[in-house]
């Protein structure tokens, strides 16, 4: 998939406090990148916490609690966590530097039309996509923990930008930029807060499904540059209708453009793919004019985007040289570097208030910075995973909100971990995140002295860059690996729900529910605990499967009584709690309502095997009539010498709750 592939979610806290680029397992250092950690320390600079004792005065205690933390926060392994670029750079060598260079230049030159084109998807001039491609590079390289990822504009980024922040008048950035500063406030606190756990709890079925739906939006609305077609809306339902419908109004040569621009897209790509049979065989050299033969195809197809869309805008600059104007042109851009000032959060101009910004926003407050964070962290593992290092998930929260704030100092839209510039990026071998400041040096030169010749770039050539770069993102395959699960198939009906409501709500809605379907999929366990009930004449053994808490504690004692009630003659209750690891309020004050009930229908309920901090919790609500045994067969002692019958048979079965 391209500009994003979420191939794990879950962060675990050994993953949350490792730094970047971990030495190999023998602990040796090679030049294939530039290895270092990070050193989390619970006990502060001297190993250890300040003894304390009962004469030690509260406040004195307090003060060196605050010193500590004082020093933990303000310690060199802090500092080193915080700018990773402390660690690499002190061993940084000529040849990191040539790596670099070489693939710093290279993400460039796929950036650059890349930003272009995207900008076009999030309803802005094309300039914004370059302003949104150059400062998350410069941040990265001294606060990021992978040394592949590049930030910048993405597809699902700009087709999120059009969806929250579209302004009511064409092509003003205002909320676009005010967008970007909060989604950068609102990633850099989750990451400060160590809150980025938050993303595991959306399931990889529904970002499969929204990241499916988001591209096949983002191509659907594509067609109409292919094509030469005005006037369609941005929903993607009235888009493809009106789209169909004017068919007929067709640009030949907008439409030739298009297409032979996805054909050669295609193809380029294709030599990047190339494997050579003797590429990993030492016995077997190979001579240098056909290694730099091979690594020219390999630039080739990487830089194909820039090839493209260089060859196209020179045919139509050749075309209009003669007095030829067919293609629709992408038309006069603002060279030059953005200022450097705070975003406007209200335009006057145009009569958009402040209030009427964050209004309209709304939700994208909190679907874009969420959408963003499981991009980058999903990209960032992926390729840590493939290149043999650890990312630190909670720091990478805090550059990419750093990237975003400042970005938006400079008239970006929200950016986030790039999928197809990051595997560009690791396949140029790049050694260190330094390989972004060659890219965004590259992109600063492009907006002061080349952006004016963007002028004849065809918007069909762009709509094919588009296209070509999105359709890699639609996974087909999860489909029959769900289908062929059988535990999998609600969430295969999740998957397919998020996707069919991407389309027919719009895709901010389609994630929502999607988030929404899983958490009451997750939740609903908790609510329906599993019952293992064992019955026996005139005994009921229930044997609860985990907590009890406050969404399943009603349920479960109507069960309890139901199962006692269910014959002429009350039956006694055995209630098994050796699985229960936690009870709340809500449970607590329940048992007592149980037994209270149990004793107006001279029902016995015995509970036994608790556990010592559910007892704790339990003995807490003095609860008087609450009788407990140790073990199952204890209680059966007890009720049988109080005169009830035990026979061997016994009618085990579940019940789901």
């Amino acid at each position: 998939m391209a500009d994003t592939e979420h191939d794990e979610l879950e962060m675990t806290d050994g993953e949350a406090k490792r730094g970047l680029l971990q030495p190999a397992p023998n602990g040796s250092v090679n030049d294939d990148h530039i290895a270092f950690s990070n050193d989390v320390g619970d006990q502060g600079e001297n190993g250890g916490e300040h003894p304390q004792t009962e004469e030690v005065p509260t406040s004195l205690r307090v003060r060196r609690k605050v010193k500590e933390s004082c020093r933990k926060c303000f310690s060199m392994k802090t500092l080193k966590r915080k700018l990773p670029i402390i660690q690499w750079l002190p061993k940084y060598r000529l040849n990191h530097f040539q790596c670099d260079l070489i693939a710093g230049l290279t993400v460039g030159l796929t950036v650059i039309p890349q930003g272009l084109a995207y900008a076009v998807v999030a309803g802005l001039q094309p300039q914004y996509g370059l302003y949104s491609a150059f400062m998350g590079c410069f941040v990265y390289m001294f606060m990021g923990t992978a040394k592949d990822i590049t930030l910048g504009p993405t597809a699902i980024m700009s087709l999120l930008t059009n969806t929250f922040a579209a302004s009511t008048v064409e092509n003003d950035p205002t909320m676009a930029i005010v967008l970007t500063l909060f989604c950068g406030l609102i990633q850099l606190a989750m990451g400060l807060l160590n809150l980025g756990i938050l993303v595991s709890y959306i399931s990889h079925s529904v970002i499969n499904a929204f990241t499916s739906a988001a591209a096949i939006t983002i191509a659907v609305g594509q067609i109409k540059s292919i094509l030469g077609l005005k006037n369609i809306p941005q929903d993607f339902m009235p888009m493809v209708y009106y789209t169909c419908k004017q068919i007929p109004q067709t640009k030949i040569w907008d439409m030739v453009m298009g297409l032979v621009s996805m054909v050669a897209l295609f193809a380029l790509k294709k030599l990047r793919e190339i494997k050579w049979k003797d590429q990993n065989d030492p016995e077997r050299p190979v001579r240098l004019y056909v290694r730099a033969a091979r690594k020219f195809l390999w630039l080739v197809g990487t830089g194909a985007n820039a090839i493209v869309v260089i060859v196209a805008a020179g045919v139509a600059a050749g075309m209009l040289s003669h007095n030829i104007n067919v293609f629709s042109l992408t038309g006069k851009i603002t060279p030059g570097i953005p200022n450097f000032e705070p975003p406007a959060f209200s335009n006057p101009s145009i009569n958009l208030t402040t209030p009427v910004v964050f209004e309209k926003i709304g939700a994208g407050f909190v679907i874009v910075p969420l959408l963003g964070i499981v991009e980058a962290i999903a990209i960032g593992k992926a390729f840590a995973r493939t290149n043999n290092y650890k990312i630190d998930a909670t720091q990478e929260l805090i550059s990419i909100g750093v990237a975003n704030i400042l970005s938006s100092f400079v008239h970006s839209y929200p950016v986030t971990g790039s999928f197809s510039r990051t595997a560009v990026n690791s396949q140029s071998g790049v050694k260190t995140p330094a390989g972004g400041l060659f890219t965004g040096v590259l992109i600063l030169l492009a907006l002061q002295f080349l952006v004016k010749y963007c002028y004849y770039i065809p918007k069909s050539a762009l709509a094919a860059v588009i296209i070509m770069a999105v359709i890699q993102m639609v996974d087909y395959k999860i489909v029959p690996i769900l289908w062929r699960t059988n535990s999998m198939l609600i969430e295969l009906l999740i998957h397919l729900i998020t996707f069919v409501l991407s389309f027919v709500l719009g895709i901010e809605y389609g994630i929502l529910i999607g988030v929404g379907l899983s958490l009451l999929l997750l939740l609903y366990p908790m609510a329906r605990p599993r019952l293992q009930v064992t019955q026996k004449q005139g005994i009921v053994i229930i044997q609860l499967d985990q907590g009890l808490f406050f969404p399943a504690v009603e349920h479960v004692e109507e069960k309890i009584m139901k199962m006692a009630l269910e014959d002429e003659k009350p039956k006694a209750v055995i209630v098994d709690m050796s699985h229960v690891f936690g009870v709340d309020y809500t449970a607590v004050q329940t048992f007592k309502s149980l037994l209270a009930d149990a004793s107006r229908h001279s029902v016995r309920i015995i509970f036994c095997q608790i556990r010592p901090r559910v007892m704790k919790d339990i003995l807490k609500a003095d609860i008087s009539k609450l009788k407990t045994c140790g073990t199952v067969e204890e209680a059966l002692e007890e009720l049988c010498s109080q005169g009830h019958e035990l026979h061997e048979e016994v009618q085990p079965f579940i019940s789901r709750l």
